[in-house]
């Protein structure tokens, strides 16, 4: 026996652009409730119940989305809000303009693995900078040259 589902299959450049067209909207909607001048939001839901918040969190549970890379986003927030705590909304905005710049590369025919094995390698040198950050101490006056001399190779260095 075998289940059918009816449906068309859709693939390519469309998709992708409707995926990330879907996560944008995600984004831009909690964008202006980011930071401590970020503005309150009004959410209603079926029953009229209201709701006032500027908590990225909160937002997002209250929507009701369809869209699956939407979902994804959401989810993606609820994971870094039981981790962490905090920084939901800054997570989403992140993740949304990754994919947007991603199929702005693709759409350049830049093959989709090089661009992972680009993000890859920002991500490790992100926790390498984290690293030092850690072990270093911040300091607001000598960041920029700690950036820089943890970035630029030195003589003799091939990665």
């Amino acid at each position: 026996m075998t289940l059918q589902i009816r449906g068309e299959r859709q693939q390519g450049q469309d998709v992708r652009t409707q995926n990330v067209t879907a996560c944008m909207s995600v984004a831009n909607i909690v964008k202006s409730s980011l930071g401590p001048l970020g503005l309150d939001k009004m959410l209603v839901d079926d029953i009229g119940d209201v709701v006032i918040t500027n908590d990225g969190a909160t937002i997002l549970k209250k929507l009701d989305l369809e869209h699956p890379c939407s979902r994804v986003l959401v989810d993606l927030a609820n994971l870094q809000d039981k981790e962490v705590g905090d920084g939901t909304t800054s997570v989403v905005i992140i993740a949304a303009e990754l994919l947007r710049r991603a199929n702005e590369l693709v759409q350049q025919n830049i093959h989709p693995t090089s661009i992972i094995s680009g993000y890859l390698k920002a991500k490790k040198d992100a926790c390498q900078f984290c690293e030092i950050l850690k072990t270093r101490g911040y300091n607001r006056s000598t960041s920029k040259y700690l950036y820089l001399s943890t970035f630029i190779p030195k003589k003799g260095e091939n990665d």
